[in-house]
């Protein structure tokens, strides 16, 4: 540290530079003027009146013969290094400025500031000197508050409203290691803050209620995060000239407070085996999605899975065994449900699925409840590795829908309980509803997926075929159907079992069948003269168009069956094209290659985007019976039908009509061009072989 007595300067005085200028400090001190000889002792010739306020003495104390020595009362510590510097100056031709103590008349201390310079030309000492006391005090208590912020252990920070910091204490060192050096001048919020809307959240508030409180994470040099409590206060600027208003940032270090609490939370919600979300945290998760299913409507599920048999692995294997299944358990359960649902552990072997209420209906929410129960049985069906032990796991799983009108977390859980021993005692390793609704409609939905297993396996699956025909009543092809006929001789239409087929996977297996019986029926068709020329319109579902090999497939049909493929049309739904538009178009560029031509069913009732109709390579629309239905007493049925026979006119594409069965509608259609007829007017679909008889007969 420089010496108090050093000239020009002292640290304290250029430290407040910047707040008082030092000429307008003086004007206000207490000092005198003085004028002293160039001999050994300066003998002081002139001082004025001043001094007495400074020291206690009267100027005549030291202008008197023999008077007072002005530096005898300079305390010993102080007089050497004050005449040192003064002899300094002076040799250089220089002006000097020096802070020294003396101790006045009545033995007090004071704190004397003194400027002066040589004048050479009368030989003598001039300069001005004052009680710089008060000063130098102030200073001293503001170098011991600056000390005070430098020894404390949080970070003290300053900045402008621009961001930028301008005090930057050891503590704040500490905690972010950046030395002050580097942080002045920065930008606080592009230094410390990782969140730039968490900062402006801050300085907005501190700007309107002049503080702000709470926590942030701040980043520190290294890149890692540190986590504060942190206060602003919003500082009113000095009372200068210039001087900019301030923000004082104050950080407490809180990561080990942080890290204790999510120790204690982890204790208190989570389970110390497996990690999962545990008792106490499943109850409020679930109490909360109730109470919002209450607010938004939405509808959602519980399942309880209870392990079948978990204690035999536990009394035989030991419970370290027992240990590891759980926890490979709860990993699976996890890889069962969506990434906003819960896997929870209730105790023992025990867990319960949560599935958050985002559905509107109960149904729909049955329906995803049933998918995730369906993944969580398979999965735990799968064999265990445990260390050496090859182990096999079922599991029983009561489901229950959740709607927060009327449910309660007590009851959900209840029910799910009970449902969950219905699974138990239907066999295990299954589940079931506990609602009798739900359960009914899965129960008859799961034997309704049963039978078409069956009816697959025993072909039970039939069809029939609906003619198409021409202006002149000509046939010109027909359109296969679906028909179930089931073992009492029961005949079900798609309508009743294509939903659950496409849910389910069977549509491939069944499409399949369709496709092969179709080209079959086809292909004899095309050996016979009077049904050479048909064509075979076959639909396709999405789900069985967009399987990478259906290309390939119907390849393998047409050489086993010996269909030419120009007799086949494919019908598509405007649902798929528009869905997968980039693999639907090269599928058919890839068929229409083989010569196969397609058709969009149910033109009018989707998207009815004329970009795919003018780039997919279609050959005909088909105008849906919705439309034909009230076509003749609703105008606007009427326009549409209109506006689909010209657009396929415009863009040389045949319509044909489905649903036709009036000779008004016949005639309708005929007027507005269409002149391509399927429907009730004519036939309903009938079997092969009654198909044949009436082509002969009509033709």
């Amino acid at each position: 540290m420089m010496s108090l007595t050093q000239p020009v300067s002292d640290p304290s005085a250029s430290s407040r530079s910047d707040a008082l200028s030092l000429d307008l400090l003086l004007s206000n001190l207490p000092g005198a003027a003085y004028r002293c000889r160039n001999d050994s002792e300066w003998s002081m010739v002139f001082i004025s009146d001043g001094v007495e306020k400074v020291t206690g003495y009267s100027a005549a104390a030291f202008t008197g013969r023999p008077g007072l020595s002005f530096a005898s009362i300079i305390l010993p510590e102080d007089r050497d290094q004050m005449h040192a510097a003064v002899a300094i100056a002076l040799a250089q031709n220089q002006p000097f400025q020096v802070t020294y103590r003396i101790r006045t008349a009545n033995g007090q201390i004071r704190w004397i500031w003194e400027q002066g310079a040589l004048n050479r030309q009368a030989g003598t000492l001039e300069g001005f000197l004052a009680d710089f006391t008060r000063v130098k005090h102030a200073d001293l208590v503001m170098l011991e508050q600056a000390s005070f912020l430098q020894q404390a252990r949080d970070a003290i920070i300053a900045m402008d409203m621009a961001s930028r910091i301008s005090y930057w204490n050891h503590g704040a060192e500490r905690l972010y290691g950046w030395s002050a050096h580097e942080a002045i001048g920065k930008r606080f919020c592009e230094l410390l803050c990782d969140e730039q809307a968490h900062y402006e959240t801050a300085f907005a508030h501190t700007l309107a209620d002049g503080e702000w409180c709470g926590e942030l994470a701040h980043m520190r040099r290294d890149g890692s995060k540190v986590d504060t409590d942190t206060r602003w206060t919003l500082l009113a600027p000095d009372a200068v000239p210039g001087a900019s208003q301030k923000i004082l940032v104050i950080g407490t270090d809180i990561s080990e407070r942080k890290s204790s609490e999510a120790r204690i939370f982890r204790l208190a919600f989570f389970d110390h085996l497996t990690d999962l979300p545990n008792r106490a945290n499943l109850l409020d998760q679930l109490r909360r999605a109730l109470l919002g299913s209450a607010r938004s409507g939405k509808c959602g599920a519980l399942m309880f899975c209870d392990l079948d048999n978990f204690k035999y692995l536990n009394d035989s294997q030991g419970h370290a065994a027992g240990d590891l299944l759980l926890q490979a358990v709860a990993r699976r359960l996890e890889g069962c449900v969506r990434e906003a649902d819960m896997v929870a552990r209730l105790g023992g072997d025990e867990f319960v699925v949560l599935i958050r209420p985002v559905e509107d209906s109960r149904d729909v929410a049955a329906a995803q409840a049933e998918t995730v129960a369906k993944k969580v049985v398979a999965a735990l069906a799968a064999p265990f590795q445990l260390g050496e032990l090859h182990y096999t796991l079922s599991v029983s799983v009561g489901v229950v829908t959740l709607c927060g009108l009327h449910d309660t977390v007590e009851s959900t859980l209840r029910q799910a309980d009970a449902a969950m021993y219905q699974a138990k005692a239907a066999g295990r390793n299954t589940f079931r509803f506990h609602d009798p609704a739900v359960q009914a409609a899965w129960l008859a939905r799961a034997e309704l997926e049963s039978g078409l297993r069956r009816a697959l396996q025993r072909h039970e699956f039939v069809l029939h075929y609906q003619p198409q025909l021409d202006r002149s009543n000509r046939v010109i092809g027909a359109e296969a159907l679906l028909r179930w006929r089931q073992p009492d001789g029961k005949v079900v239409l798609p309508f009743d079992f294509i939903r659950i087929a496409e849910e389910s996977g069977l549509i491939i297996e069944i499409g399949a069948w369709v496709m092969r019986t179709a080209c079959l029926e086809l292909a004899r068709w095309q050996r016979q003269p009077a049904t050479a020329g048909l064509t075979l319109s076959v639909n396709v579902s999405a789900r069985q168009f967009t399987e990478p090999d259906f290309a390939t497939l119907l390849a393998t049909i047409f050489s086993e069956t010996g269909v030419q493929p120009s007799g086949l049309r494919l019908e598509l739904t405007e649902s798929l094209v528009v869905t997968d538009f980039t693999s639907t178009a090269q599928t058919m560029a890839t068929l229409k290659q083989q010569g196969v031509s397609f058709s969009l069913d149910d033109f009018g009732t989707g998207y009815s985007s004329l970009a795919y109709l003018r780039k997919l390579p279609l050959d005909q629309l088909k105008i849906d019976r919705s439309f034909m239905r009230e076509v003749l007493t609703d105008q606007n049925d009427a326009s549409i039908v209109r506006s689909i026979i010209g657009l396929g006119d415009s863009l040389g594409l045949q319509v044909i009509a489905e649903g036709v069965e009036t000779a008004g509608q016949r005639q309708f259609l005929a007027n507005a061009g269409c002149h391509l007829y399927q429907g009730f007017l004519y036939q309903p679909a009938m079997s092969a072989e009654l198909f044949v008889q009436y082509v002969t007969g009509t033709h």
